[in-house]
């Protein structure tokens, strides 16, 4: 049945403003910047960024439609909008965020049993442990179904010994989500999903250097790890169906199509909006336009872009809270928006002129020298989370119902 709000959600609204403004601290009022935690970075929050978390991870906002017997919220999805909303409002961010929400939370949700849910969603909810994810390896990227890390049957648990690559925060993680092979007679039929502590012995995290100098990533080994089987989720040999769901999750993550008030996007730009930007960096005419016409023409259209892509992203992510939750079109959402946060990291540095090269030094701001990271992270964008050639072949076959290509001979 639809939500058509009403008095009911009227009296929501009522209680969510008079409750945001007891416990939104006045000091994130003046500067929220700092509550959008990264995943990848090793700072935990402080001061008022901390108490703004703790009470919402009390509160079960940061996961405000989940179910409110683990921890979440258990909001409607109309309730949920008119939350967003009046955080929007005040400046509030969701500080509740990272893997364990965008990703692997919903799939547990979906797929895992009433022990799993009650050990992993509440300390997801409040934001208190880190997920990273176990899937490509070094020998298994656009074709992930070949992995070859083994999961040996013991008995009482499972001894994982293999390798992943492109680990996000692997380094700071607490848990894993991990594909393994149960059975190397078969492809897809073989792979499981396993819930691996990165606390245990074995596990070792070798952090990756990117060209933009950061070390969002990591080279991922496991050697002889012991793995409960309390920790296989989904069946035997299921991990299959279970990691494409959870990628569906992924790519609508990575598109930005589900990202709460405040969240920040991977590629995210520092500094203010680009018209602000253009207007500082580049001058404006006489009229109050931006002085260089051809500029002006393309920074216009990318907006336009953008207002398109994120509307659609909104109504997106309003169906993926419903029962049936993301579909192929999360692969659609992903290239998209990956070409969008690309396009708006170009035009960032190129409004900037000369002070978008800078690298280090007294002679370039930290919101310049982080702009040319930040277009050079973006390059990733279209390979992270399945490349984009592979998101137009479930495009084509799952969505268009196009036939599967053949190799000419």
């Amino acid at each position: 049945m639809p939500d058509f709000g009403g008095t009911d959600l009227d009296a929501f609204r009522t209680e969510a403003r008079a409750w945001l403004d007891e416990n939104f601290p006045a000091s994130l009022r003046r500067d929220a910047s700092g509550v959008a935690e990264s995943e990848t970075s090793g700072e935990k929050p402080t001061g008022d960024i901390a108490l703004w978390k703790q009470r919402m991870g009390d509160k079960g906002w940061g996961t405000p439609t989940w179910p409110a017997q683990y921890g979440g919220g258990g909001l409607s999805r109309a309730e949920a909008r008119v939350l967003a909303e009046e955080m929007a409002a005040i400046g509030a961010p969701n500080p509740i965020g990272g893997m364990g929400v965008i990703m692997f939370g919903p799939t547990l949700l979906e797929y895992g049993n009433e022990a799993q849910l009650r050990r992993h969603i509440p300390p997801i909810v409040k934001g208190e442990l880190r997920w990273c994810q176990g899937f490509s390896e070094p020998g298994a990227g656009s074709d992930l179904a070949g992995l070859q890390t083994k999961a040996t049957d013991m008995g009482d648990h499972y001894l994982v010994s293999g390798s992943k690559i492109w680990t996000s925060g692997a380094h700071l993680a607490d848990w894993c989500f991990c594909l393994v092979r149960t059975d190397p007679s078969k492809k897809h039929e073989g792979i499981s999903f396993l819930l691996i502590d990165m606390r245990s012995p074995g596990v070792e995290t070798r952090p990756i250097r990117l060209i933009n100098d950061t070390t969002p990533f990591c080279e991922t080994f496991f050697t002889d790890v012991k793995v409960p089987k309390e920790n296989l989720m989904g069946p035997l040999n299921g991990g299959w169906t279970i990691a494409k769901r959870l990628l569906q999750h992924e790519r609508q993550g990575i598109s930005g199509a589900n990202a709460q008030p405040g969240q920040a996007g991977p590629g995210a730009l520092p500094g203010p909006p680009l018209p602000e930007l253009a207007r500082t960096y580049v001058g404006v005419d006489e009229g109050g336009r931006l002085a260089d016409a051809d500029l002006r023409a393309r920074l216009t259209r990318h907006l336009m872009e953008a207002q398109a892509f994120a509307l659609t992203g909104r109504r997106a992510a309003l169906e993926s809270r419903s029962n049936s939750g993301p579909s192929a079109a999360s692969s659609a959402l992903k290239n998209v928006g990956s070409w969008v946060r690309q396009e708006r990291a170009e035009l960032a540095v190129e409004i900037l002129g000369v002070r978008g090269v800078g690298w280090s030094g007294e002679g370039f701001t930290d919101d310049e020298v982080g702009t040319i990271k930040a277009m050079l992270r973006t390059k990733s964008g279209t390979i992270a989370g399945g490349s984009q050639e592979v998101q137009n072949n479930i495009i084509s076959k799952r969505i268009l119902g196009l036939p599967e290509a053949t190799q000419n001979r």
